[in-house]
């Protein structure tokens, strides 16, 4: 089965290089190219390629966000990113995204071509340093939610009554400031922006009985 591939990448030197290279393999074809993720998506729309083989970081369309974009107009498509970047603000969206494959620039030749014959056959692709942080991502234990000290319980079980910060406020023999404080507080923890979001969250989580 010959691969039908798109590369995207704004660099032309770039795109060059992959050019000559895959001329070397008789089972992949490149249909087209593109020198960035809007061009790359109108390429792909038109070709319908097995492999789209992208960089991340590239002017307008780009990322996460091209990929993503792939996915939605041309979903046959595998989606294979080769890149000089593996921090956690590439890798985790990308993969998120729908990237079947996440390789470096640095890749030897060889693991590019398995990479792409790879991809076009549905299988995952990982360089051994983006999987060590997917890894890592995945070991990492989940932050713990922030917990309600005792008087922010109180103060949010008066609002849950119906009760005004002034009479929350008199009801603890504590200023109104001292209330909006532990409001703001009881927002922050419970990720909400309002009283009524504060105590339905507080709701779902037991904290109110």
């Amino acid at each position: 089965m010959t691969v039908r591939l798109v590369i995207v990448d704004d660099h032309p030197v770039v795109r060059d290089g992959l050019r000559g290279m895959f001329v070397e393999q008789a089972d992949v074809e490149i249909v087209g190219e593109a020198a960035d993720g809007e061009q790359g998506l109108a390429v792909a729309v038109r070709e319908r390629p097995d492999v789209v083989l992208t960089d991340l970081r590239m002017p307008g369309l780009g990322g996460a966000e091209f990929i993503r974009a792939l996915a939605e107009r041309v979903p046959s498509a595998r989606v294979l990113v080769l890149t000089t970047y593996d921090g956690d603000d590439d890798v985790l969206p990308a993969v998120a995204a729908g990237a079947i494959g996440f390789l470096l620039k640095d890749s030897p030749r060889e693991e590019v071509f398995r990479a792409v014959r790879a991809a076009a056959a549905g299988e995952t692709v990982l360089s051994p340093a983006v999987a060590s942080r997917l890894l890592d991502q995945v070991r990492r234990p989940a932050p713990r939610p922030a917990e309600l000290s005792e008087r922010e319980r109180t103060v949010l079980a008066l609002v849950a009554r119906g009760c005004t910060n002034k009479e929350a406020a008199a009801a603890l023999f504590i200023s109104e400031t001292t209330v909006k404080t532990h409001l703001a507080h009881i927002y922050t923890k419970l990720g909400v922006s309002d009283r009524a979001s504060a105590v339905a969250a507080a709701y779902d989580r037991g904290l109110l009985p």
